[in-house]
């Protein structure tokens, strides 16, 4: 079997918002989203919309605002359009604010790129991999299930855990966790995503030519800060699945109880407390995470090169993935070496925990000390001159990956070599006509009397001649409306 090295990947971020007023009054997160997309509701009658980089907008259950990214198909230009999509929420946010100035309210509007609240409630930033059809889901989990149990180590977003009775964490101890979502799964591989979250979704939205792929739906993962820890998080699944469909043989590792284990992993900051196995024996975090590693460094010798065109990488080169293949293993020997100053200014846990550790020696804190709480919830705020690892990277604290171009071209540019450049181009046109359309992840439909609609079956495919044609009767339709 091939390994697929160009492949289809999206990034879904749900925000946490809230809102800190100049007066007594506190605006609900309900209210405080319904401001902060008005301005998409004005101008589209709509709160769930495509962007014109080919990204989806929308106010998720919850009162979450959400962004899905566009369709990419490398590493960098990934993290990219997930760094636009931060930029865009901001932009909102701020809008939001003078509008709520003008209006004699005041006040600030908060978005955070974490997955917890105050009261316990989780949201979600959510992996999607166009994987190949071939592959029974069922081996396809098996063999994925315990590398991502144990990424945590690698990529986690660190969370101050208080236990809370009737909550996931009651029978811990309050202490600091390397993950936030470790707390919030209950399933290996299911159907479900709200009522009883899985580490890998099954519902079986291909968004593609279903006779030959399939979206493997990934709700585990930590929203990143970081730059670099998504391009870690998303890298090294991206490497993990390249070698599960090329047959090359992975070490037998399915873990006997994931929920369990994903919670005491999280705590465990040696990576060496044993994992009991399916088969009976035992390993440790560290011994799936450095086997694992060892075979991604083997497959990377002879990983084949993706193409190149004028539009850029088709697939994630070689020269993307070195790098994380090189930081996974420095974050593994950090965890030999219990020193973890070499990716301080990395992985989004460490620079916290570096953080949290620093501040509550110097003040002589205790982990449950709501000062704490505050810093662990600013590091996530958005906003490019608060949110503490924003200020970090000013300082030269914490590292980036992309270009700040790159992503302000991101914002309004769909991914050139993707089915997203299509949805992007139609987008641009059929606005810039005012003509009635309506929009998804493989349809593009004019409405009216003259209606038309393109499928999209290939998100590999960036430029498509139905849609081009359709495109050219745009001036005559805008011209009889």
């Amino acid at each position: 079997m091939t390994a697929l090295v160009r492949r289809i990947m999206g990034v879904e971020t749900e925000y946490g918002i809230t809102n800190v007023m100049d007066s007594a009054r506190r605006l609900g997160p309900d209210e405080i989203s319904r401001q902060l997309f008005a301005p998409i509701v004005e101008e589209f009658r709509s709160s769930n919309i495509y962007t014109s980089n080919g990204s989806r907008l929308y106010l998720d259950v919850g009162a979450h605002p959400e962004i899905a990214t566009a369709e990419c198909d490398s590493l960098h230009q990934l993290i990219a359009y997930d760094r636009a999509g931060d930029v865009t929420v901001h932009d909102l946010a701020e809008k939001a604010e003078t509008v709520l100035a003008e209006r004699g309210v005041g006040g600030r509007v908060y978005l955070l790129k974490n997955n917890t609240d105050s009261m316990g409630n989780s949201y979600g930033c959510h992996e999607n991999y166009l994987v190949s059809r071939d592959i029974p889901l069922k081996a396809l989990g098996a063999q994925l299930l315990p590398f991502l149990v144990t990424r945590q180590l690698i990529c986690g977003a660190g969370k101050i855990s208080i236990p809370t009775k009737g909550a996931p964490n009651e029978n811990f101890p309050a202490g600091y966790t390397m993950s936030q979502r470790a707390d919030h799964v209950w399933e290996g591989v299911s159907s479900a995503t709200t009522r009883s979250r899985p580490i890998i979704n099954t519902r079986d939205e291909p968004h593609a030519d279903s006779g030959k792929y399939r979206r493997l739906h990934v709700i585990v993962g930590d929203s990143n800060m970081s730059e670099i820890t998504t391009a870690l998080k998303v890298g090294t699944t991206l490497l993990v699945l390249e070698m599960i469909e090329a047959g090359e043989k992975l070490p037998d590792f399915e873990i006997a109880n994931e929920i369990r284990s994903i919670r005491e992993i999280a705590r465990d900051f040696t990576g060496t407390e044993p994992v009991k196995l399916r088969s009976g024996a035992t390993a440790s975090p560290l011994d799936i995470q450095r086997a694992l590693h060892e075979a991604a460094s083997e497959w990377l010798t002879k990983r084949p090169e993706p193409d190149y065109s004028d539009e850029g990488w088709r697939g994630t080169p070689n020269e993307q993935m070195r790098p994380i293949v090189e930081l996974w293993g420095k974050v593994l020997e950090c965890f030999e070496t219990g020193n973890f100053t070499p990716v301080s200014r990395d992985i989004d846990w460490v620079i916290k925990k570096t953080l949290l550790d620093r501040m509550a020696e110097r003040g002589g804190l205790n982990i449950t000390d709501p000062r704490l709480a505050q810093i662990d919830l600013t590091y996530h705020d958005i906003h490019p001159d608060r949110g503490i690892f924003n200020v970090l990277v000013k300082r030269g604290m914490a590292n980036t990956l992309v270009d700040p171009a790159e992503i302000e071209r991101a914002r309004t540019l769909a991914p050139a070599t993707t089915r997203a450049a299509i949805r992007g181009q139609f987008l641009k046109a059929v606005r810039r006509y005012d003509v009635p359309h309506t929009v998804d992840w493989m349809r593009l439909k004019i409405n009216g009397e003259h209606a038309q609609e393109v499928v999209l079956p290939d998100p590999f495919a960036n430029t498509n001649e139905d849609v081009n044609a359709m495109l050219g009767s745009l001036p005559d339709l805008a011209g009889n409306a």
